[in-house]
């Protein structure tokens, strides 16, 4: 079965870079998206950024310019480069992946994000 595993989370100021990366192992199917998700307290779950099998890439509007997303080759493994951290991107960060045409979601256990101000 599909296993997505999450690191990278920690604490960082206002300001600085953290890069996340999600172990994902069972992607026997074809196409997927490959999504980064974050969840703030109190707060409903948002995109952040997704990556097709393709390679193209679409953003959240509060992350654009700042967060890259990317794969390796293999792509057994998702990327979220941060840029420009801001307080106000503090939630848990979760690597989601969707099989396309079944809409059947695999999520990870999330990693905790938490810029300072």
């Amino acid at each position: 079965q599909v296993q997505l595993v999450e690191s990278g989370g920690g604490l960082v100021q206002a300001g600085g870079s953290l890069r996340l990366s999600c172990a994902a192992s069972g992607i026997t199917f074809n196409p997927y998206v490959m999504s980064w998700y974050r969840q703030a307290p109190g707060k409903q779950r948002e995109l952040v950024a997704n990556i097709r099998t393709g390679g193209s890439a679409n953003y959240g509007d509060s992350v654009k310019g700042r967060f890259t997303i990317s794969r390796d080759n293999a792509k057994t493994t998702l990327y979220l480069q941060m840029d420009s951290l801001k307080p106000e991107d503090t939630a848990v960060y979760y690597c989601h992946v969707r099989r396309i045409f079944l809409n059947i979601d695999y999520w990870g256990q999330g990693t905790q994000v938490t810029v300072s101000s």
